[in-house]
């Protein structure tokens, strides 16, 4: 086979540190259709905060690694990953639009003997079935006969400086054994902790798909578990914190479950289960509970306010955090945005303060303005605060300083001192 050189299409919390390592290994181009992007990748800064400017720009200057909005530039490649969003539409279904308009750009300059590998989350079948014939329509070649394909779905936790991209054992799959081991190979080949070659790629992406809904899953029932002892006055930390005492007792703690993956992911499966005459009774009622945190805690909130007499109507409150998890800058599908509109029902003297954030993108997504820059004259004038994110810089602040004499703390994380606090999930 000749000298793999990778196109990776799709420049975002995925595609970027994945074609990033690449790039240390193989000549390597990224494509992404966003001009602003591109600009600022070419200038050595991402956005996201995944891939730090020294080893970006390390790539750039050492390893040749490029960033365009240009299709030619990508008709030298041999081996394309697609690694773009899978999100669901306003009724929770798949939209499968941006896999298949990637699909589209693969078909345009894809040739003879080249291998196409998606990373975005789907449901089995979705390769097959939904983006090799587009690749086949748009390009004239024949699957697994001109062109070849394999699925190694994306494991990227956005924040998460331990396990980074190179560290993340990575499921492998191919259209033919022959592929299979050759797109095993290329990974195997930058990753530390190597791969696990999946006996199809259906399979690979079941994996995927399962590894994202089991953890909703367990979180709803810590959500669960949380709602039943905040009604019988027991803290529900100070429960798991004894259970966990127990050799095998998985440790998962309550909270809003936000972000593009598990609070997205298992409305894929949802459906298609559901093709296949399979009513997925857990997975619906664990999106239904963790999608309905966001509401309980205002409630929560209000209902401390109501017991130590603080009027709840034109409150003046303050909520520490937009981004959908901690040390993150990551926005897409926060919950934290329900506490929000929760609360906008009661009162419209809402700060949001969140040094992590873009306040512009916040705007633009949310129609909700953000504070990033520290708080300042604010001492003693807000009459409850949650810390909705646990960001490292609100673990040192003096949050009592912030609320009125009266005024309520409730933290949704479980962070702060317990004896500042008037109630946490």
């Amino acid at each position: 086979m000749k000298q793999t050189k990778i196109g990776v299409i799709g420049l975002g919390y995925v595609g970027l540190p994945l074609a990033r390592l690449f790039s240390t290994k193989f000549e390597t181009v990224g494509f992404d259709m966003n001009q602003a992007r591109v600009d600022a990748l070419m200038s050595g800064h991402d956005a996201t905060l995944e891939v730090a400017d020294e080893l970006l720009q390390d790539a750039l200057r050492i390893h040749g690694f490029k960033c365009t909005t240009r299709l030619e530039k990508l008709r030298d490649c041999n081996f394309y990953v697609v690694a773009v969003p899978t999100p669901v539409d306003v009724n929770n279904r798949p939209d499968l639009t941006p896999l298949i308009g990637a699909s589209e750009t693969v078909g345009k300059v894809i040739s003879k003997g080249d291998v196409v590998v998606y990373e975005s989350t789907v449901y089995p079948g979705v390769t097959e079935e939904e983006c090799l014939p587009v690749v086949e329509r748009i390009s004239g070649l024949k699957f697994n006969v001109d062109f070849f394909a394999g699925y190694s779905p994306e494991r990227i936790n956005p924040g998460d400086k331990l396990h980074t991209v190179e560290k993340i054992k990575k499921v492998t799959s191919g259209s033919t054994p022959e592929i299979a081991d050759y797109v095993d190979a290329v990974y195997n080949s930058v990753l530390v902790n190597g791969t696990h070659k999946a006996p199809s790629i259906r399979v690979a992406e079941a994996s995927k798909i399962i590894e994202n809904s089991q953890r909703d899953v367990n979180i709803a029932f810590m959500n669960e578990l949380a709602k039943i002892f905040n009604a019988m006055g027991i803290d529900t930390h100070d429960v798991i914190e004894a259970a966990s005492s127990k050799w095998n007792f998985i440790k998962l703690s309550p909270g809003l479950v936000g972000g593009h993956c598990i609070s997205v992911d298992p409305y894929y499966l949802i459906e298609k289960a559901q093709v296949y005459g399979v009513l997925p009774r857990v997975m619906r009622a664990a999106r239904r509970l963790n999608d309905g945190m966001g509401a309980y805690v205002a409630n929560q909130t209000i209902k401390c306010m109501n017991k130590k007499g603080v009027l709840v109507k034109d409150a003046k409150i303050l909520i520490l955090g937009i981004t959908f998890k901690e040390n993150c800058p990551d926005i897409r599908n926060t919950k934290v945005v329900d506490i929000y509109r929760s609360l906008e029902e009661y009162t419209r003297n809402i700060t949001v303060y969140d040094p992590w954030a873009d306040p512009t993108r916040v705007e633009k997504e949310y129609g909700i303005r953000v504070k990033s820059l520290e708080l300042r004259d604010e001492s003693g004038t807000f009459d409850a605060v949650i810390l909705a994110v646990a960001h490292d810089q609100f673990k040192d602040l003096d949050v009592k300083a912030l609320v009125k004499p009266n005024g309520v703390i409730y933290d949704v994380k479980g962070v702060l001192p317990r004896n500042v606090i008037d109630s946490r999930l």
